[in-house]
């Protein structure tokens, strides 16, 4: 007999059997091999979040909050780490894959859990992008530095642009400054998605080292930068738009933290998840937020807040301006060509991990979970988020990419939060690797935290939101609500792991 409208809307899928479906089914479908390590999935957190809001963010945001940007760091870190205590319990009592749209799928029913994972890949896929779209910045820089070549502008921008900052709807077709297609930026997604391919084993290990070269070079930047320090450029510390700035500010680099969130979509891969997960994603959240910070302080200590609007590769810049030469920048810039291409990497896994998920669950088509017997990865998924990313990246700009990542993030944050307050309600005995600590306060906290960032955003990210979510609900309720699992429960995969 078919569900009601309601009752598909609102049935949950039980954690037990969340977990029971991870097993091998035997038929291809819906298992990944356990192989990443905790130093591995660390890096893996860090690896999706620092390079977005340092290595090019600083740029867009310090014209908005002057130097209180380093406040609106501050306010970020302190919302993403409420939500990341809240994650860190939540993966230790569910380490699948689908991370936040799990959670949901657990607590909150099926029609949050298939929304929530629209604003995921809406999160993810837009993250990717405007990191790839970011890194194809220092591409042009080091080039130019080594080589002298520099790349035509047809082939380095897309052909849409947002001529006026203060109104985000004037956008433009083939406008001053605009090009034809960002190729360096549709090249990193296309290598990102061919080392996915070969496996998580070899992707962890290679963003490991990715990681530990950025960090390296970051290290650098803050050794150099403060030799140069002058706290006059501090003054004045607020911006033109004052405390609104900084809130809106934070916002946007709210976005940045979708590392992790990335961290929890692994828990399928993970050796020990129960423990591990929640260790990943606080040691992550310390890490992370210590190098914004420093970062940050540094590049504003040493160039006035003035000059950061515009600016390309910026701390590349900012160090060839301090030395006088162009080994720090190039040093920086490679640096950053590398570590950037670790966030992509990670953000592009994330978004495959949740859409195998959903498929797994029969909301979306089969294709999307189909693993591959030998790397035990989703191929064909992998290859058809890398495809719709590079689109992105070809053709839309930065600008209007950041604050749609935030309002994913954020909502997916939100969702985590509430989930920890109803199983804590019902399901007390359940077994955790790690309780937030404080009972419901914490949980409280972070939900108005990221509610309060989420009325900060602008009218057109709440605009294209509203349209990617009525093209959700299409798909949901002409397709995904009637193949869902649970629709069926006795053709359920892991049915009869339980």
């Amino acid at each position: 007999m078919a569900s009601s409208l309601i009752e598909r809307l609102t049935r949950k899928k039980p954690v037990s059997r969340l977990v029971a479906d991870t097993a091998d089914s035997g038929d291809g479908h819906g298992h990944l091999g356990r192989s990443i390590t905790l130093f591995q999935l660390t890096m893996f957190g860090v690896g999706a979040t620092i390079g977005t809001g340092i290595f090019f963010v600083l740029s867009e945001q310090v014209p908005v909050a002057g130097p209180a940007v380093v406040i609106s760091f501050v306010i970020a870190a302190v919302t993403a780490g409420l939500s990341a205590l809240c994650y860190a319990e939540m993966s230790s009592m569910i380490p699948v894959s689908g991370s936040s749209y799990s959670y949901a799928y657990a607590t909150l029913g099926e029609g949050v859990a298939f929304f929530v994972a629209a604003c995921l890949v809406l999160e993810y896929g837009i993250s990717a992008a405007a990191v790839a779209v970011g890194w194809a910045e220092y591409v042009e820089k080091l080039l130019s530095n080594l080589t002298g070549i520099v790349l035509p502008g047809w082939m380095t921008k897309g052909p849409i642009t947002l001529p006026d900052s203060d109104n985000p709807f004037a956008m433009a077709f083939f406008g001053d400054g605009s090009g034809l297609i960002n190729l360096p930026a549709v090249i990193l997604v296309a290598l990102c998605c061919l080392l996915l391919l070969r496996g998580s084993k070899e992707s962890a290990r290679t963003n490991a080292i990715m990681v530990l070269i950025k960090l390296a070079v970051l290290t650098l930047f803050i050794v150099i930068a403060g030799s140069a320090f002058n706290a006059a450029n501090f003054t004045p510390f607020f911006g033109e738009k004052g405390f609104n700035g900084v809130q809106a500010a934070a916002a946007s680099i709210f976005f940045t933290f979708v590392g992790l969130d990335a961290v929890s979509t692994a828990g399928e891969e993970v050796v020990n998840p129960k423990r591990n997960l929640p260790l990943a994603i606080i040691s992550a959240l310390v890490i992370v937020t210590s190098f914004y910070v420093l970062v940050a302080v540094a590049a504003l200590g040493v160039q006035p807040a003035s000059q950061f609007g515009g600016q390309e590769a910026g701390l590349a810049t900012i160090l060839q301006n301090i030395t006088g030469a162009a080994w720090p920048a190039n040093l920086l810039a490679a640096g950053a060509v590398i570590s950037i291409f670790s966030v992509t990497l990670i953000v592009l896994y994330g978004q495959s991990r949740i859409l195998f998920a959903v498929s797994r669950d029969g909301m979306l088509p089969a294709i999307f979970h189909d693993v591959n017997p030998r790397t035990m990865t989703p191929v064909a998924c992998t290859i058809i988020v890398s495809v719709f990313v590079a689109l992105i990246a070809a053709f839309v700009p930065a600008g209007l990419l950041w604050d749609l990542t935030s309002m994913g993030t954020l909502v997916a944050f939100t969702v985590v939060s509430a989930g920890v307050l109803i199983l804590r309600y019902t399901q007390p005995d359940m077994q955790r690797g790690y309780r937030v600590p404080f009972g419901p306060v914490l949980p409280i906290l972070s939900i108005i935290a990221c509610i309060y960032l989420i009325l900060r955003l602008s009218g057109i990210v709440f605009a294209i939101t509203g349209v990617w979510i009525a093209i959700a609900a299409l798909l949901y309720f002409t397709y995904s609500a009637r193949h869902s699992r649970l629709e069926a429960p006795d053709n359920a995969v892991g049915e009869a792991a339980q």
